[in-house]
């Protein structure tokens, strides 16, 4: 199991209800906690959509987890 802190933004933070959580997982990818993420919270978005980043830097699909991570899953934003 892995502590996480995830961070919601614009229609994440929409359909989560809340701006940030800590999670235990046992996903062992920011795919997989994504996943599990948008069954347990009905994310409409999938991953290939969203850009994904891990204390402050962008980061591959495939990184592993690690414990204390803070997670930010960042949608598309329309601008204009």
């Amino acid at each position: 199991m892995t502590v996480v802190n995830l961070q919601y933004y614009a229609q994440l933070r929409e359909q989560a209800g809340t701006s940030g959580e800590q999670v235990t997982t046992t996903a062992t990818s920011l795919r997989d906690l994504y996943e599990e993420l948008r069954t347990a919270r009905g994310f409409s978005l999938a991953a290939d959509a969203l850009k994904v980043a891990v204390n402050a830097q962008f980061s591959a699909w495939d990184r592993p987890l690690r414990d204390g991570d803070t997670i930010v899953f960042i949608p598309p934003v329309a601008g204009g």
